[in-house]
């Protein structure tokens, strides 16, 4: 499956989403409402209506819940915007794909900044830290899946010694549906990626087999160590649900390795990062599975040989909203290889 046609099988997910009718009936937020947010407690006197969503998992949450007319920006986009959101994306303002800087945020003059990761407001962050927002009275809010340690690993992205399941999706989900007072989007959402969820582990077998998987993100080239999913992130998650685990057995968030110790990890299935922000040339799954295919030592690890490379949205390799599209993504093509039923 090209990746093209993956984002249109993103898109239909995020349709059922938008189109499901509102059946769950939640008490309205009273205000104040105070929350404990990854060590910090936050609190808020009404509903904001200048909002920011820092980093895509944060901007796609808010959107998937309605809020489009509550944001004046987002940043930070790893992968284009889920196809069914666009029209509601295209009334919020764009202010880069990449890291902004902190002057552009408050420019905007907001009233609450959604994070989605710790490079974006966390204590070693380049664009701005929680306390530069709490100086001048703005809450900020960061997602729970990636209040992270970093004593073990020094760099913002820390480690996770549990894995990440979609219950800190859900606590995300709930709390800025509170935050808006828009609590019955909010379940309503949980509910739809809980169903998708039961649906697909019902959905899938391996025929007692425990394949391993390596979640590659990107790479700087060829020659530069990879980026990969850790053992307990994301990736790891996907790989529990599809019934196998991860190769890589880092607890750092997304550890970086050479080639010569991801071909000594020799994983059954490849993942490739579908990534839309082209800061690298192996942003590009092409790019990525050329590599793999034609370098004269990758090349001859079994799962290159045997054909067992999927492409998955590169956005899902985070703790996001979009992890389950990424599950089903390797799913569906894995079911077309023969590796899954």
């Amino acid at each position: 499956m090209t990746a093209l046609k993956m984002l249109f099988s993103v898109a239909g997910i995020a349709s059922t989403l938008l189109l499901t009718a509102a059946s769950v009936l939640a008490a309205p937020t009273k205000y104040p409402l105070t929350l404990d947010n990854c060590g910090a407690r936050v609190t808020f006197t009404k509903a904001p209506e200048r909002a920011i969503g820092l980093g895509q998992n944060s901007a796609e949450i808010m959107l998937l819940l309605g809020l489009q007319d509550k944001m004046v920006a987002t940043a930070f986009w790893p992968s284009k915007v889920l196809p069914q959101l666009a029209d509601a994306n295209a009334k919020v303002k764009l202010l880069t794909v990449e890291f902004p800087t902190f002057e552009s945020l408050l420019a905007e003059n907001p009233d609450f900044v959604a994070a989605a990761l710790p490079s974006l407001i966390g204590p070693t962050s380049k664009v701005a830290k929680r306390e530069d927002f709490e100086t001048i009275g703005i809450p900020s809010y960061l997602s729970p899946s990636t209040c992270l340690s970093t004593d073990k690993v020094k760099n913002e992205y820390g480690s996770r010694e549990q894995m990440w399941n979609m219950d800190l999706l859900y606590r995300e989900i709930d709390e800025l549906s509170q935050i808006f007072d828009v609590a019955d989007r909010g379940q309503n959402l949980i509910a739809d990626l809980k169903a998708r969820e039961a649906r697909l582990r019902a959905s899938v077998s391996a025929d007692g087999r425990d394949l391993s998987y390596l979640f590659w993100f990107s790479s700087q080239s060829p020659s530069a160590d990879a980026y990969l999913g850790g053992k307990n992130a994301a990736s790891g998650f996907i790989a529990s649900l599809l019934g196998g685990h991860n190769a890589i057995t880092a607890e750092a968030e997304w550890p970086t390795l050479g080639w010569e110790g991801i071909i000594a990890a020799n994983p059954d299935v490849i993942v490739v990062a579908n990534l839309d922000r082209n800061r690298w040339e192996l942003d590009k799954p092409q790019a990525k599975i050329n590599f793999l295919k034609t370098d004269p030592a990758v090349s001859q690890m079994p799962a290159v040989k045997n054909k067992a490379i999927v492409v998955m949205d590169g956005q899902a390799m985070n703790p996001t909203v979009r992890t389950i599209y990424g599950a089903e993504q390797i799913a569906e093509q894995l079911k077309i290889l023969g590796l899954l039923k």
